[in-house]
């Protein structure tokens, strides 16, 4: 348990982007800049109406509770069964959907500078076969969360990669879901991040989602998460 405690604790201060207190990263691409796989009018609305929604009720919910504010936000969330009673759904929600918008759009990246690493590459392959199998095993884990949510790729202390899903905006460290992980990429389930552009074709948006993945950042990301 210490030793979960430090892994957990320790990711939080050397990768989380964003305290409970300044929400939303801030995008390293222009809304048009994943077209086509991604269009422009979803990439605005997702951002700064929906997950800018969750950063103003985040904050908006924390306004009473200054000693909270200042918290990395997964080190919040992973406590989300600590906090005082009456914020904690509110928390559970916002937090979450300020964390998991913000690893999303910082996982994606203009179709040109979508380029996996051979480091990256391999490791895919040690654990999955292949990197098709990988991205087989991510999409169907997408496809298989009912209604709204998100599918998780993670790292456990050891190196290990596993995927996973969550529910509505839980995230797969919070203490009602799993532990000691820590995600280096997620996928957007709920239809605000694909409809206007898919409809209610699914299975499209997640095979075009490749094409602008910021591999680049997933195995910067995987390499702080083991400590590298």
């Amino acid at each position: 348990m210490v030793k979960q405690l430090v892994f957990l604790a320790s990711l939080a201060l050397a990768l989380s982007t964003a305290s409970a207190q300044n929400g939303q990263v801030k995008l390293k691409y222009g809304y048009a800049d994943l077209e086509p796989y991604i269009d422009s009018t979803t990439v605005r609305i997702h951002y700064s109406a929906h997950h800018a929604a969750y950063a103003a009720n985040l904050s908006k919910t924390l306004e009473s509770y200054p000693d909270l504010t200042g918290m990395p936000l997964m080190m919040l969330l992973r406590n989300i069964s600590t906090l005082p009673q009456p914020i904690q759904q509110a928390v559970r929600n916002n937090g979450g959907g300020v964390y998991n918008h913000n690893l999303y759009f910082e996982s994606l990246t203009a179709p040109s500078n979508s380029v996996m690493p051979d480091e990256l590459k391999a490791i895919l392959e040690k654990q999955y076969g292949s990197v098709e199998a990988f991205k087989a095993a991510m999409e169907k884990a997408a496809l298989s969360r009912f209604g709204s949510g998100w599918a998780w790729l993670l790292v456990y202390p050891n190196g290990t990669l596993a995927i996973t899903t969550t529910a509505n905006q839980d995230a797969p460290f919070m203490d009602v879901a799993l532990t000691e992980v820590y995600p280096i990429f997620n996928i957007d389930v709920w239809e605000h991040a694909y409809y206007l552009k898919y409809r209610n074709k699914r299975a499209d948006y997640l095979a075009n989602l490749w094409k602008v993945v910021d591999w680049r950042q997933l195995y910067s990301s995987y390499l702080k998460a083991i400590g590298q």
